[in-house]
């Protein structure tokens, strides 16, 4: 019993810690505030964390597997990587109110090193809308059919990254690889 009261604890402190910025430019370093008193800023590092480890792991998966379907259905492992990039820009773009920033629909490019670049690309635009967020964290927003906050986009935005690296975690353990959250640092 004690077990399946305290395994809902720990997985949201799992999921919640953020990491400490590796490898980002000083302006894309963020640490975690602790008077709350900017929810944008608060989930700043939850959109580093997931997309980190996103961006490491396309990095981490050879070229050959780019086109690797674990069911002939869904997504190669390539255009999970660009749906990520759409994904994020368009997200990021409707909380915004603008238009996305992207130029290419990066699901039908097939080069590594440009997907990596996009889904790159991605993280530093959200990053740019997370800091205009704090000035607008309780403004309306509306996509997908949906509405709420400016928060609650970027909020809807991280489950998204959460999701889809989910989904990367699964494509490297079927190819024998150990996923960036699972490597430790």
């Amino acid at each position: 019993m004690r077990f399946r009261q305290t395994l809902p604890i720990a997985l949201l402190l799992a999921f919640a810690a953020p990491i400490a910025a590796q490898d980002k430019p000083a302006e894309m370093k963020h640490e975690m505030k602790m008077d709350h008193t900017e929810p944008p800023a608060d989930l700043m590092p939850l959109l580093h964390q997931y997309l980190d480890w996103f961006i490491k792991g396309a990095e981490q998966m050879p070229e050959a597997n780019y086109s690797y379907k674990p069911t002939p259905e869904i997504r190669s492992f390539g255009e999970l990587v660009g749906h990520m990039a759409n994904g994020n820009f368009m997200i990021c773009a409707g909380i915004r109110g603008e238009k996305s920033p992207a130029t290419a629909d990066f699901e039908k490019v097939t080069d590594k090193a440009a997907l990596v670049k996009a889904v790159k690309d991605a993280l530093t635009y959200c990053h740019t809308v997370h800091m205009w967020a704090n000035d607008h964290a309780h403004d309306n927003v509306s996509f997908f059919g949906m509405k709420g906050s400016v928060t609650w986009g970027l909020a809807f935005n991280i489950a998204h990254n959460a999701e889809h690296y989910g989904n990367m975690v699964t494509y490297m353990r079927m190819k024998g690889m150990v996923p960036p959250s699972s490597q430790g640092n």
